[in-house]
């Protein structure tokens, strides 16, 4: 079967583009303090910051199928390429507040567009024996680039200068803008689609997503139900989001098409995507948040931590693959073991403690890298096996846009451990300090038994004593709540488990699938 290779390189185009977009996301998240102190901007604005990408992004990636049909996909890729640019080379130069805020709505825009271009793309482009192989490019988006961001926070922050978190931008994008131009398919814009546009549910996904992302990314700091905006935006929610549905149901041309999720197969790969987006974003902070935090280290002296994961999906994700497709291999098997490994890591993991360093995270990594690839190509394969080329972009927004909220919601799962579990552990260390600090004051040790100043409650103060017992009792709290969240993990992955074990059914390689047809 002879390949056409010109779409091959609007393809390879494509993955640039999402490679320069992931990162400058990752990447900008990470690196957030470096940004604030860099732009002169303060905590609460920061927030926003950050939290008018992820929306952003969200509502680019349920919006991205449609308008990739309706102008073609060699438009809209050159569109997104030229945003990104845009939106990356002015942030680190705009001293305007309100102005650096609808650039950084751009720059999630950008973000949002270029994932599901891939995946589109992909199913489009890829003939069935080489399809798993454009999935696993679209499978590093998951996998690859959360990991390898920590190790370019450390180089632009640290070693460089922070404008380069988003200047880095630039040379990806430019020779994604050459290679999309040169080999994706020149089709002809289809502007009858505007005739029958679903513009209930793209007003619905502006209002319904932007409430639901921004309540989970402000819910932490603004407290919650106790705040007014809040309970508007989980109302707006609740209300909206059930209608989106019915609305897309029945609409001639959705956004989304609910309808597949009646495969047990699509249904299987959408919300095992959404969990272990939120396990993979909540799993690959941890560590760096962990050495940064317990032991002090610099990003550039954690990014090895992160570094392996990734470089282990550049090896692993080719080589799945190809083990899938042999027609003996059973792709749930594969993803059983791979949660398995998953678990292993976090079960080491849940042994952490304040004296830890780098060297002990090596080995429980290799473990997590190892089942991620194996458990995102599988579930890629299965659900994407039935789908025809027609249903490719309904399927990519299905996928995709539910994949951005989780990103979210890992973003609030990891607050609401710190919050609770943290200041549980934080009152519980604070109390055994009070019933101990007689002794902590007046023991054996000779650097304790001369008071020098009192403190305002009538306490001695020793030199350096308050001070190392506030900064140990910290890193106790952060220790017990980190390991809190592996649990916590651990209870998201047996949810997978039983999952998979139910849900699913025996799926076989494109190049079999279809050549049955």
């Amino acid at each position: 079967m002879s390949i056409d290779r010109k779409p091959l390189v609007g393809l390879a185009g494509v993955i640039c583009l999402a490679m320069a977009t992931e990162l400058n996301g990752q990447v900008s998240a990470q690196t957030l303090p470096d940004i604030m102190g860099g732009l002169g901007i303060s905590h609460d604005s920061g927030t926003w910051f950050s939290s008018l990408y992820s929306t952003a992004q969200v509502i680019g990636m349920a919006l991205a199928p449609w308008f990739a049909i309706t102008f073609s996909l060699r438009r809209f890729g050159l569109f997104v390429v030229g945003l990104a640019i845009a939106a990356s080379v002015l942030i680190p130069f705009t001293p305007n507040l309100t102005l650096l805020y609808g650039l950084r709505i751009l720059q999630g825009l950008a973000g949002g567009f270029a994932v599901p271009l891939l995946m589109t793309t992909a199913l489009r482009v890829l003939p069935p024996p080489i399809r798993l192989y454009g999935l696993a490019a679209y499978a590093s988006t998951a996998t690859f680039f959360p990991y390898l961001s920590g190790s370019f926070a450390g180089l632009w922050s640290d070693l460089v200068g922070w404008q380069f978190v988003f200047l880095q931008a630039i040379p990806l994008c430019t020779l994604a803008g050459l290679l999309i131009w040169y080999g994706m398919p020149v089709d002809a814009p289809k502007y009858e689609r505007f005739r029958i546009i679903d513009w209930r549910g793209m007003l619905m996904v502006l209002v319904g997503f932007s409430a639901l992302t921004t309540m989970l990314q402000q819910g932490d700091r603004l407290d919650w139900f106790n705040s007014s905006a809040i309970c508007v935006m989980a109302l707006m929610s609740v209300v909206i989001l059930p209608l989106f549905v019915l609305n897309e149901w029945y609409h001639p041309l959705p956004l989304f098409k609910f309808q597949l999720l009646k495969r047990r197969n699509f249904a299987y790969g959408a919300t095992t995507l959404l969990v272990f987006v939120v396990i993979s974003m909540s799993a690959s902070t941890l560590p760096a948040s962990f050495l940064s935090t317990v032991a002090g280290y610099r990003p550039e002296q954690s990014y090895l931590v992160t570094l392996e994961v990734a470089a282990l999906q550049l090896l692993l994700l080719p080589l799945m693959a190809i083990v899938l497709n042999y027609e003996w291999v059973d792709s749930r098997v594969v993803s059983l073991i791979g949660l398995i490994c998953l678990l292993i890591a976090c079960v080491g993991d849940t042994f952490l403690t304040s004296v830890w360093n780098r060297n002990e995270f090596y080995l429980w990594q290799f473990f997590q890298g190892l089942g991620a690839a194996m458990i995102v190509m599988p579930l890629l394969m299965m659900s994407t096996n039935a789908l025809v080329p027609a249903e490719g972009p309904f399927a990519s927004a299905l996928v995709n846009c539910p994949r951005g909220v989780a990103e979210t919601v890992s973003v609030w799962l990891v607050q609401l451990v710190h919050r609770w579990r943290g200041s549980l552990h934080s009152d519980r260390l604070t109390d055994q300090l009070g019933r101990n600090r007689f002794r902590l004051y007046q023991g054996s040790n000779p650097a304790l038994q001369e008071p020098t100043a009192l403190l305002p409650n009538g306490l001695p103060r020793h030199p350096g004593s308050v001070e190392m017992m506030s900064a140990q009792l910290a890193r106790q709290t952060a220790t017990l709540t980190m390991s809190d969240m592996f649990f916590v993990i651990i209870g998201l992955i047996s949810f997978l488990m039983i999952l998979l074990l139910t849900l699913p059914v025996r799926t076989y390689p494109p190049r079999i699938v279809f050549a049955k047809k």
